[in-house]
């Protein structure tokens, strides 16, 4: 509609008709020459790269019906989780990844592996900087005191 009236603008302005023509033609193509796809990315060069924080190890030693939890501070982003260590190796516990209430000093579980071996991960995105928290627990399977290792990062 804009490109219309521009046109006819042109044309009582006194623009001979081949000149019109040419600048009815060419305008929408300057209009969409800086226009991309969606799917264009732009460089940022002041954009902050993002750093992995890795806390403490979190140790311990679970008892039968017994359970730990650590709190810790995250920005925005990805946490990770990993059950890398527990004695005897074959030992199953619960492992969890939750948001911790500091005032009631509560671990509200998001993410938990009721089944959990040495190795497994529990990968949890953070939508805001806050306070979360893991948590190792028996399970029922705990018979003798059973030590534990938990790294986290995030970024």
């Amino acid at each position: 509609m804009i490109l219309l009236q521009i046109c006819r603008a042109s044309k009582m302005a006194g623009m001979s008709g081949s000149n019109i023509l040419t600048f009815c033609l060419l305008f929408p193509a300057l209009l969409t020459a800086g226009c991309g796809s969606t799917n264009d990315t732009i460089a940022n060069p002041n954009a902050p790269t993002p750093v992995a924080v890795s806390e403490p190890l979190f140790t311990g030693l679970l008892s039968r019906n017994g359970a730990a939890t650590y709190p810790f501070v995250a920005n925005t982003g990805s946490i990770t989780v990993t059950l890398s260590g527990v004695d005897p190796d074959t030992t199953v516990i619960g492992f969890a990844l939750g948001t911790w209430n500091q005032s009631t000093e509560l671990c509200q579980i998001v993410l938990a592996n009721d089944n959990a071996i040495k190795g497994k991960v529990i990968i949890g995105t953070a939508q805001n900087s806050s306070a979360y928290c893991v948590r190792v627990f028996d399970v029922g399977k705990v018979t003798d005191p059973t030590t534990y290792e938990v790294a986290i990062s995030h970024f």
